[in-house]
């Protein structure tokens, strides 16, 4: 079954991931109006991201379902400039988060929330673009808690990527910058855990908390669910 699991976060917001393994033709009967998001499919996406944005939508409406006592039939996954996930046709107060990296798909459907959620391909892009996302206490934290010549070392800079892209959806916003805005506290790696992270925004700095853990050998997914008060 390629839905892999749904978690409930609150009773208004549900994780789910989905683990690919369909062709774009086998995806295409499981969307509701197929015809539609076939006018919203970037045109020059090969056989793989194919699957991968035909499974995120796919996912979404499953999470609807999950949580709407009967969803609207008109709803639609398009994006907004930003490129994030918006559902035209639902309740305004509905927010989603979407990811896919290699065979998983995430996202997050959440009811008067901010929601954020990132799956990471485990490679060493994020070990040699460190300098760049990291702040330097970040940094130097990182090479305390693994060593670069290491496989470990590569899953763990992965993960602090994914843990700023979940900070990132988190905010909303366009022109952040990952190394002053979006900053990690200390944590002590493990198969799963959380991150004490910081937002910086217009000078106002607000506390978050970012989830982990390895949906399968070779990845890393991070979210991040903000009930309302």
């Amino acid at each position: 079954m390629p839905l892999h699991s749904l978690q409930h976060l609150s009773p208004t917001a549900v994780l789910g991931l989905w683990r690919l393994t369909e062709t774009p033709a086998e995806l295409w009967p499981l969307l509701p109006h197929p015809k539609a998001y076939q006018q919203l499919m970037p045109a020059k996406a090969d056989a793989k991201r194919q699957a991968q944005w035909l499974g995120g939508r796919v996912l979404i409406h499953r999470l609807l379902v999950e949580t709407q006592p009967s969803p609207s039939s008109a709803i639609l996954v398009h994006n907004d400039a930003t490129g994030r996930p918006l559902l035209a046709g639902a309740s305004p107060d509905l927010t989603v988060s979407l990811s896919h990296s290699g065979t998983w798909v995430a996202a997050i459907l959440a009811q008067n929330s901010r929601v954020g959620v990132d799956v990471e391909e485990i490679r060493d892009k994020a070990y040699r673009l460190a300098s760049k996302f990291l702040a330097a206490n970040e940094w130097a934290a990182a090479q305390a808690a693994s060593q670069a010549d290491t496989p470990d070392a590569s899953a763990h800079y992965s993960l602090l990527w994914s843990a700023k892209e979940t900070l990132y959806k988190l905010a909303a916003q366009r022109g952040i910058i990952f190394k002053t805005q979006l900053l990690l506290g200390e944590f002590e790696p493990r198969e799963s855990g959380e991150i004490p992270a910081t937002l910086v925004l217009g000078g106002v700095q607000t506390r978050h908390c970012i989830c982990y853990s390895k949906p399968s050998p070779g990845y890393v997914l991070t979210y991040c669910h903000e009930s309302p008060a």
